[in-house]
């Protein structure tokens, strides 16, 4: 009963996919809940402050690293100022940013994590209900008994969301377990610190984790997205919550009690790869 994403092109209805009706959440959505959770854990203070953030001025931002540096203001990228952006700023090493803006060139930065679209498993059913104020906005309404209002809502709606991380693009950013476990907290608490009339009862179900072993990876991503089924217990009764769905991986219904699954992938040489699922994660040691 609540609007994950709205949608500032059509009204604020909820965003959906208009050819197959499937809801859709944005990727960046999600990146502004993982920035303002980083915030409130960590008080904005260095190494995890935060770049992109309400009525930051970020061509200042810019400046800061120059100044800090003493480094004559130039349009051209400097790497200095560059890395100096990456360590202070914990969404600029994990998601990237264009810091090209202005006199005090940064550079771009692309992030170690990348997150894509979420989409609805099944599809949606956009509501539109009429709301009352007994208040007035203008003088010239004063008289008027009430106002009106419109606000939009889905019954309920499941999303997946993929996402990826670069070893290598971590080692050029300075993205470390450390950030890495800090986002996966995020990514697992970030809905108990957004709550509004319009997301009362968002929450992060279930965070499935594949470790490979080495920087390159053992197995392509899309194949291991692939053992991942989620489908309806019934098709006679619309979905309301949670357990009328059932997560499987490899055809194996997962625990309902585990909220983060990791699971360890090696390759076995031509092409296979063999999956265990792990209770001591490699991003915890």
């Amino acid at each position: 009963d609540g609007n994950p994403n709205g949608d500032p092109d059509a009204g604020n209805l909820p965003r959906i996919d208009t050819e197959d009706g499937k809801g859709l959440v944005t990727d960046v959505c999600l990146k502004r809940k993982v920035r303002n959770y980083v915030m409130m854990a960590k008080q904005d203070q260095s190494p995890y402050s935060i770049y992109v953030k309400e009525k930051a001025v970020l061509n200042n931002l810019q400046k800061e690293a120059y100044e800090d540096l003493k480094i004559k203001e130039n349009k051209r990228e400097n790497k200095d100022a560059k890395n100096w952006m990456c360590k202070k700023y914990y969404d600029v090493r994990t998601f990237g940013a264009v810091m090209t803006t202005g006199e005090h060139n940064c550079g771009q930065v692309r992030g170690a994590v990348q997150l894509t679209f979420s989409r609805s498993i099944d599809q949606i059913v956009a509501l539109e209900h009429s709301i009352t104020r007994m208040a007035v906005t203008n003088e010239r309404d004063a008289d008027k008994e009430r106002t009106m209002g419109r606000k939009h809502t889905i019954p309920y709606g499941l999303y997946l969301c993929k996402g990826f991380i670069s070893a290598n693009f971590a080692k050029d950013t300075g993205f470390s377990k450390n950030d890495l476990k800090l986002f996966f907290e995020a990514l697992e608490k970030m809905f108990d610190h957004d709550r509004s009339a319009a997301r009362g009862e968002m929450s992060t179900q279930k965070l499935i984790i594949f470790e490979h072993n080495s920087a390159l990876g053992e197995a392509p991503a899309h194949e291991l997205f692939e053992k991942i089924k989620v489908k309806k217990r019934s098709s006679e009764i619309p979905p309301r919550q949670f357990s009328d769905y059932i997560v499987c991986f490899n055809g194996l219904e997962l625990a309902t009690d585990k909220k983060i699954i990791t699971y360890s992938v090696q390759n076995n040489g031509n092409g296979a790869f063999k999956i265990q699922e792990t209770e001591q994660a490699i991003w915890k040691a």
